[in-house]
């Protein structure tokens, strides 16, 4: 038996208490991972709260990183004492997203990895970057995989271009140290000076505050020139859509990936139409998209920007922290 991590019924957090699980041995193709770390993601916590619905004891969580401590029998890919971090869809391992293959995610439709110890697929972990802590590689599942296919998979980012991001959550942040790496320019937006002096540390080139500036598409499309932006990681939804619209070019791209500013709302149609404007809908990536984002991280040094770490049996804290908004980066659990 191991110590877990269990969301009893009703949801919340103050439902989130200190359990235990078993492992089981481990099969043909399958790895046992001590795991060491995991980190949050704004679908974590809609989880825990119970806006997605999951059985009663179910262990949250869908990052999870640690170290190789036994593989199965035809296990190629990794060795014991391997660090590896998981993946978003276990199921998904490259190609085209499809409804078969999304069809698990650790902590939502199966169990994830507020734990100490997972049997699991090997095909559900990937090598996690050389040098990187079990913290840094687990903010990597969800936030880091969700920037590099919005940039790289699904908007081929090209040297030169300008790119957009919000705030500074993970997906953001690691968005605005990706795109710097492919040699883009970066304009960044927050409601608080802090942050974007922080931001501004990291590399964006251009810094706009959206609460004391309502028509920051605007803005953004005036930094370029008048040409507009080539890319936007949106991640508000419904609330910032309409300017993240006005601030792109004609024919640019637009990756929904959040819905922290509301899940519906007006869409500025005649504007997406005139502008060419593509907007893609996106959830995380696969398990090759991870390989390749990890290969790239490795070659250009890259480390993710870590908020704060929480101990496992603090993690109501950790979700009370998100909440707050008060974190720059990714917020941690470490056991």
């Amino acid at each position: 038996m191991m110590r877990a991590i269990r969301l009893k019924s009703p949801a919340g957090l103050d439902n989130l208490t200190v359990g235990t699980a078993e492992t089981g041995s481990v099969g043909p193709h399958q790895i046992r991972v001590r795991l060491h770390a995991s980190s949050l993601n704004y679908h974590d916590y809609i989880v825990v709260l119970g806006g997605i619905p999951t059985p009663d004891g179910r262990i949250p969580m869908s990052d999870g990183a640690g170290e190789v401590t036994e593989i199965g029998a035809g296990v190629t890919d990794f060795a014991v004492g391997d660090r590896v971090v998981s993946t978003f869809f276990p199921l998904w391992l490259a190609g085209q997203p499809e409804l078969a293959n999304m069809a698990e995610v650790p902590g939502d439709r199966t169990d994830g990895y507020a734990r100490e110890e997972v049997v699991a697929a090997a095909n559900a972990f990937t090598h996690a970057p050389k040098g990187y802590s079990h913290a840094e590689a687990a903010t990597l599942t969800c936030a880091a995989l969700t920037a590099w296919r919005a940039l790289f998979v699904e908007a081929s980012l090209q040297p030169g271009e300008t790119v957009l991001v919000q705030g500074s959550g993970g997906v953001s942040i690691f968005a605005l140290q990706f795109a710097k790496a492919a040699g883009a320019t970066v304009i960044a937006t927050s409601s608080s000076k802090a942050k974007l002096d922080r931001l501004a540390d990291l590399g964006a080139d251009h810094l706009i505050n959206y609460r004391e500036d309502e028509k920051w598409g605007r803005t953004a499309r005036a930094l370029t020139g008048g040409r507009g932006v080539d890319h936007v990681v949106e991640i508000g939804g419904a609330g910032t859509l309409t300017q993240s619209i006005a601030a792109t070019r004609l024919s640019g791209s637009i990756a929904l990936i959040g819905v922290l500013a509301g899940v519906a709302g007006n869409v500025a149609t005649a504007a997406i139409m005139s502008g060419n404007v593509r907007i893609a809908g996106l959830t995380v990536g696969s398990r090759a998209q991870q390989t390749a984002m990890i290969r790239a991280i490795e070659a250009n040094g890259i480390r993710p920007v870590i908020d704060s770490s929480f101990a496992l049996e603090d993690i109501a804290a950790a979700f009370r922290h998100q909440a707050s908004q008060a974190h720059f980066g990714k917020i941690c659990l470490e056991w």
